[in-house]
């Protein structure tokens, strides 16, 4: 049976993750785990597999198995979106009723901490850009909540950022 259709609860754990390999697998378990709402908070999403073609299409099966699923994203800079990564916007010129990229404003560019929070109970919180450390929370609730306030506080200084428009090419 596909991970991401599966019933099975996950165990409650937090883990330290110490490299990007590792956070990048840990993605794709929360992706896997997500039910209702995706938030990603990070630079650019050059580092960790978001143009994948496996990662892309589990992003679209979520997406496109229950009305009013979310997957919002927002990064300080969009160039690396825009010029490499197709896979994903595709999936925004596809789901954009569904989702949202934009990018931090000049309030949010303070941020350093790149979030992934899935459905407020599930993390991955890596304490900043340039290390690898990062902490990864599932079924953690009480933790989950303050970052997806922080990511709430970032997203609120958002502005337009990735248009999946081929307009003017």
């Amino acid at each position: 049976m596909d991970s991401s259709t599966s019933t099975e609860t996950p165990q409650p754990r937090v883990a330290e993750l110490a490299t990007i390999a590792e956070q990048t697998a840990a993605i794709d378990e929360l992706i896997a785990l997500a039910r209702h709402h995706i938030q990603v908070f990070d630079q650019d999403l050059s580092q960790t597999g978001w143009n994948d073609a496996a990662r892309t299409e589990r992003l679209a099966a979520f997406l496109r198995e229950v009305r009013g699923r979310r997957l919002d994203i927002i990064v300080h800079d969009t160039r690396y979106l825009e010029s490499a990564c197709p896979r994903m916007l595709r999936l925004l010129g596809a789901y954009g009723h569904a989702m949202a990229i934009l990018q931090t404003g000049p309030e949010g560019k303070v941020a350093t901490d790149p979030l992934v929070i899935v459905d407020g109970q599930h993390y991955l919180h890596r304490f900043h850009f340039e290390q690898p450390r990062a902490a990864l929370g599932i079924l953690q609730p009480e933790q989950a909540q303050p970052l997806a306030a922080r990511f709430g506080e970032i997203w609120a200084t958002g502005a337009s950022g990735v248009n999946a428009s081929v307009l003017g090419l």
